[in-house]
């Protein structure tokens, strides 16, 4: 499973970002730019996925690092982002809400 670190998320933001967690997570604050497809949809919103690599992530890194490994099985090019926005936010990277 491929991952990254924030830092590098943020040095490199190019990608799509897809957050996991669910919608009252994602609504208290989440890194910007990041798209909201929580865990528990993601089955019936799987179309909804950018084209192409992107990145996911979650609160700690755990529910993304499973999302990742699901959508790798399915040929998806998804890197997970280790330690997810709480490691974002404890880098001082701004949260957007």
């Amino acid at each position: 499973m491929k991952t990254i670190t924030v830092q590098e998320l943020q040095q490199n933001p190019d990608l799509p970002l897809v957050d996991v967690r669910e919608e009252h997570e994602y609504a208290e604050g989440r890194v910007p730019g990041a798209i909201s497809l929580p865990m528990s949809t993601l089955g019936e919103r799987i179309g909804e996925l950018p084209e192409g690599p992107f990145r996911v992530v979650c609160a700690l890194g755990g529910r993304s690092a499973r999302v990742v490994e699901a959508l790798e099985a399915r040929g998806y090019d998804a890197t997970n982002v280790e330690g997810g926005t709480m490691a974002w936010a404890e880098a001082g990277f701004p949260l957007e809400r």
